[in-house]
């Protein structure tokens, strides 16, 4: 981890559709990035990747992990700071982003499960934002009535878990209902949050 600011920055998209609003919002968030020659910059859109997102055999048995896996994990413990970008879909990340965490966030890869003592995080140090878009969803009905489960899952269950910092979430939604003026608004409160964490 970078002592004062933050140097590698990791940007992933996990929406399967590269034409997406959840694309544009990786861009902004990137291009605002790019002008600031002191942060080193990946981008990891999972869409891209080729990978069986089914862990077949649970935790009985290691499936071997694909290339595409190999080369996403080595990004994640390049970054000092992640940037997730997602959409709810069920209360809960899409098919692609739950089998990556599936197949990618092993035992002994992002954490170590110890029977008689506290999980051992392998991803300490770093931290992430998360970027959630809902589709016919508001932000006052996810908090209160679903008690925000996607967060959960993401943030607590996987991040967390694993060691990983998360410092902001923010909830764009219902998409739905969005106008082009309120998508451009948030496309530019997205570079403030590049510019905040670059920052950081």
């Amino acid at each position: 981890m970078t002592t004062n600011k933050i140097k590698r920055i990791l940007v992933i998209n996990g929406h399967p559709d590269p034409d997406s609003y959840n694309q544009a919002l990786a861009q902004s968030y990137l291009k605002e990035l790019e002008t600031h020659l002191s942060i080193q910059i990946r981008y990891l859109a999972l869409h891209t990747l080729e990978f069986n997102p089914n862990l077949e055999y649970g935790y009985r048995k290691r499936t071997e992990l694909e290339p595409d896996l190999l080369l996403a994990l080595e990004d994640i413990k390049w970054a000092d700071h992640m940037v997730w970008i997602h959409p709810l879909w069920w209360l809960g990340l899409p098919a692609l982003m739950k089998g990556f965490f599936d197949r990618a966030f092993l035992p002994g890869i992002t954490f170590v499960h110890h029977s008689s003592d506290n999980t051992e995080v392998l991803l300490l140090g770093k931290t992430a934002r998360i970027i959630t878009t809902g589709g016919d969803l508001n932000k006052e009905i996810y908090n209160d009535v679903y008690k925000q489960s996607g967060l959960i899952q993401l943030k607590e269950g996987i991040l967390e878990y694993c060691g990983v910092h998360v410092t902001d979430t923010t909830f764009i939604g219902p998409m739905n209902d969005l106008t082009a003026n309120d998508r451009l608004w948030w496309l530019n409160e997205v570079k403030n949050y590049a510019i905040k964490d670059s920052q950081h």
